[in-house]
């Protein structure tokens, strides 16, 4: 097909009609200046506590819990928590763990992505859970109230064992 001028027109004014809407929709979801953006970023798990109701502290991934949460700009985040002394396998093959193995991995550890959202008024987070390895979560929003001072960012939720209040601090990853 031989070239034509308005054929060229056409495509650059589709081009510009597509760079415009993504434009749109990047800035309708840009985090604001305030504590969403102070969120970006990677932070890495410093202490996970089962807080009973008369004080009591109970490291729930041990005393040096290991992992990362991620939030980045477009309302996507991920969490991986795990204990720093999972036993390894027995077997070189994952899939072949023994019932103790297995246990002590789901135990200790939890993992979950999906989108979050920010109500600044509030100063909570909502997690919009896509998947867990708990599956139970898949789907399912989870709100908190979090802290961001300097490096430091907690929040609390309720305690996955049902008794008082896990309190989770990160530090942002340099």
């Amino acid at each position: 097909m031989p070239y034509t001028k308005s054929r060229s027109h056409a495509g650059v004014w589709c081009i510009g009609a597509l760079l415009l809407c993504g434009v749109a929709a990047w800035a309708q979801r840009a985090p604001h200046d305030g504590v969403e953006r102070q969120l970006i970023g990677t932070w890495r798990y410093v202490s996970v506590d089962v807080v009973s109701p008369d004080g009591h502290r109970t490291p729930l991934y041990g005393a040096d819990p290991q992992g990362l949460a991620v939030f980045d700009g477009m309302g996507n985040y991920v969490l991986i928590t795990a204990r720093a002394d999972l036993p390894r396998f027995t077997a070189e093959d994952r899939t072949r763990g023994s019932a103790e193995e297995n246990q002590a991995v789901v135990r200790g550890s939890i993992a979950h992505f999906g989108r979050y959202t920010v109500n600044e008024d509030e100063h909570t987070i909502t997690f919009h859970i896509h998947t867990s390895t708990f599956p139970n979560w898949n789907g399912a929003d989870q709100k908190r109230p979090f802290t961001i001072s300097a490096d430091e960012l907690r929040w609390r939720t309720p305690a996955s064992n049902g008794s008082g209040t896990a309190e989770v601090v990160l530090r942002r990853s340099s």
